[in-house]
């Protein structure tokens, strides 16, 4: 098993206003006169991601986690269908962040984390790369539409059945791929516990599957999470892929260049068939200072030689200097 670091315990935490009725929950540990480094969790949905500090030195890191809006500990909670998602959207977590870092007061963050978070990072390093000091991906995505329509529905060519069932677990829709995450949306949104779990489970058993060919992968991964947690995570997940994240085709690899002078690990499963390496690639195209770390016996949920990788990649640049 890789060797972590002793995983710090929280010494601050807090919940803070983000406006809309919205309270995002946010945690420090390690070293507070250490190098600011925040933790981006995935999903989108799945909440802040505890073993994820023993990746971080505590004596060399001011270790920052937070719940991106409606899951983990912030309020309210997507697993209450009355909850609006109306104001839980890209630009709303871009938001947040820079807002966390003010309250914080943090002048420039390293930024740690991967899938869905992965999208975040980017997203909010093109806004405002001045902020970013470094940045650590494991499983690079962009979530363009041609990134979602692979997942749900091009990795049905290895899980045809799996797929049928994902795609009837909709109901009766006719139409695309996003159409059918769309049904899912209004699925988990209904008044019925019954659909709304039904919805959940049929949402996290293709997510399963997508990720079971894995040679290190962990079986149930999505499906075993607590009730709570899978139902705001589904919820998520369908509100932000049905609306392709509210961002244009392609801009984060497009708007790479900005990221220029920000030193970045991209370290990414070679077996990775729900979100293939091709998208880590192609970013490496536009942000040459960007490393690809590709590890061969990896998919997306990762593996004992991913995981040292990421612990390294933490260790070089925890003793970097402060970008100018």
């Amino acid at each position: 098993m890789t060797q972590l670091h002793p995983v710090a315990e929280p010494h601050t935490e807090g919940m803070l206003d983000v406006g809309d009725g919205n309270r995002i929950h946010w945690a420090e540990c390690g070293n507070p006169a250490g190098k600011p480094a925040v933790f981006v969790h995935g999903g989108p949905g799945s909440g802040g991601w505890t073993s994820s500090r023993g990746f971080f030195d505590p004596e060399r890191y001011r270790i920052i986690l937070f719940d991106q809006r409606n899951c983990g500990r912030s309020t309210p909670h997507a697993s209450d269908p009355a909850t609006d998602l109306t104001h839980n959207t890209t630009e709303h977590l871009i938001a947040d962040m820079e807002r966390l870092r003010e309250h914080l007061d943090v002048e420039q963050w390293l930024l740690f984390g991967g899938s869905w978070g992965s999208t975040l990072q980017l997203a909010y390093a093109e806004r405002h790369p001045e902020r970013v000091s470094e940045i650590v991906i494991a499983g690079v995505t962009t979530t363009r539409r041609r990134e979602i329509d692979w997942l749900y529905n091009g990795v049905g060519r290895f899980f045809p059945a799996e797929l049928e069932r994902f795609r009837a677990g909709a109901g009766d829709v006719e139409g695309d791929t996003f159409d059918i995450l769309a049904a899912y949306a209004r699925l988990l949104a209904d008044p019925d516990p019954e659909v709304r779990n039904k919805a959940a489970r049929d949402w996290s058993t293709w997510e399963d599957a997508a990720v079971s060919l894995e040679p290190n992968g962990v079986p149930n991964s999505y499906s075993d999470r607590p009730s709570r947690d899978l139902l705001a995570m589904t919820r998520i997940c369908a509100h932000y892929f049905s609306n392709a994240a509210w961002l244009e085709e392609g801009v984060l690899i497009r708007e790479a260049h900005r990221l220029k002078g920000i030193p970045g690990k991209l370290i990414h499963g070679r077996f990775d068939i729900s979100s293939p390496v091709e998208t880590a690639w192609e970013l490496t195209r536009v942000w040459p200072d960007a490393e690809l770390i590709v590890i061969d016996d990896s998919g997306h949920t990762g593996s004992d030689a991913m995981r040292a990788a990421w612990r390294a990649a933490l260790d070089e640049f925890a003793v970097r200097p402060a970008r100018g």
